[in-house]
């Protein structure tokens, strides 16, 4: 009984000594560790070069000027606009009025009637969206608000008629009127058009065009009420307008007659249908309704950067050309049979991303980036104003902005 028990002793003691021993030899191992990585990264901090005061390392710099995108999500997505993010560096990232003026510049790449493609270089994401913002809803045109129907028999309901009326572009320049508000129309606020078409009987249908309207430079023709002339008289009725001149007797249209966009179709009419009106058109802002606003669209997006990390070769070159749907890669020949990826068109990449789709070896080869302060801007007028005005008309809307808040503030 005894010897059994001093031998029970024995062995938990022997093994309470080898757990202690197996505790402190772990301890040892995870402390070698921590050296270890420790040595680690401080022989990464001391393998970096080095970078002058004033200016960020290479990464930061990165993260800082450029928008990664990755198979999953784009990254580094954040514009900094804090003075002090990177002071530890010595580096100011206050926004500094001479620096943007260093910086800015706008560089057209087309320009149509119609519409225009330009660069903005060095300039803060939401100085771009001002811009957008100003050129669909703050920018005035004139277009038809009021609709007087004397005849209405095809099949499109007086309100629907009245709204795509609303709709039709009309090529005059807006800066040559007034804001009616709620002043009498006149020659300074109001553009009158008449619409008379008919589709006799037995004829075939007859489209409804936007060349059918017709300018009228005296303003209305419709009476504004029988009361307010005697049969017989030979004093003038009164119309819905009170134009003191013909506006074609201006200096500002003598040569110049206002019309509509053409070939719009407004409606169709059959065998014995009708319409007859009058359209009146004022001078607004998109904000109010979509009407007004003088862009069929204003877009931007910052500026492609696609870089091939790694040398794509022969099969390799072939499939990433074939994944690209937009042809922004091409193939480079060696010689010898040898051929190599290289990219031709980086402006044209829509990041889709399907050329770093396929696995981690392909994220590995391409990295899509983006500039954060280069945009590519393009306008596309509805006729009103050429493209290149309406941005130069933009840029003055801003600039009252701002010396609006400027005054507020002082």
């Amino acid at each position: 009984m005894g010897s059994g028990r001093v031998k029970e002793e024995d062995t938990v003691s022997e093994s309470t000594y080898e757990s202690d021993k197996t505790e402190s030899e772990a301890k040892e191992e995870e402390e070698e560790e921590r050296k270890t990585k420790k040595k680690e990264s401080l022989k990464w901090l001391e393998e970096l070069p080095d970078v002058p005061m004033g200016k960020l390392p290479p990464h930061l710099e990165f993260q800082r000027t450029r928008v990664e995108c990755k198979a999953d999500a784009p990254i580094h997505t954040d514009t900094l606009q804090y003075s002090g993010a990177f002071a530890s560096s010595g580096y100011d990232n206050s926004l500094r009025l001479d620096n943007f003026c260093d910086n800015f510049r706008v560089e057209v790449i087309r320009l149509t009637e119609e519409d225009m493609e330009f660069d903005m270089i060095g300039i803060d994401p939401a100085l771009a969206n001002a811009f957008r913002r100003i050129l669909i809803s703050e920018l005035p045109t004139m277009a038809i608000e009021k609709v007087l129907i004397a005849n209405n028999t095809s099949v499109v309901q007086d309100e629907v008629l009245s709204h795509r009326l609303g709709l039709i572009p009309i090529k005059v320049d807006p800066r040559l009127f007034e804001f009616a508000d709620n002043n009498t129309p006149n020659e300074k606020n109001t553009i009158v058009f008449k619409l008379h078409v008919s589709c006799e009987k037995g004829k075939p249908r007859t489209a409804v065009k936007s060349n059918d309207l017709k300018w009228l430079p005296h303003g209305s023709e419709f009476p504004l009420g029988s009361e307010d002339f005697k049969s017989g008289s030979s004093a003038k009725p009164r119309t819905y307008t009170s134009f003191a001149c013909s506006q074609d007797k201006l200096p500002e249209f003598s040569n110049n007659p206002i019309s509509t966009m053409e070939n719009i179709i407004i409606s169709k009419l059959g065998p014995g249908q009708e319409i007859e009106l009058e359209a009146h058109a004022v001078k607004g802002l998109g904000k109010t309704h979509a009407k007004w606003s003088p862009v069929a669209t204003a877009w931007y997006r910052m500026l492609p950067e696609v870089v091939l990390l790694q040398e794509v070769e022969d099969e390799d070159a072939e499939e990433l050309k074939n994944k690209c749907p937009v042809n922004v890669f091409d193939i480079e020949d060696l010689g010898n049979g040898r051929k190599r990826s290289t990219v031709a068109q980086p402006r044209a990449c829509t990041l889709c991303r399907e050329c770093i789709r396929g696995g981690q070896e392909w994220e590995d080869r391409v990295s899509l980036r983006r500039v954060n302060d280069h945009f590519i801007f393009t306008i596309e007028s509805t006729g009103a104003l050429p493209p290149e005005e309406l941005f130069t008309e933009a840029v003055k809307i801003l600039e009252d902005k701002c010396e609006r808040v400027i005054a507020e503030l002082s």
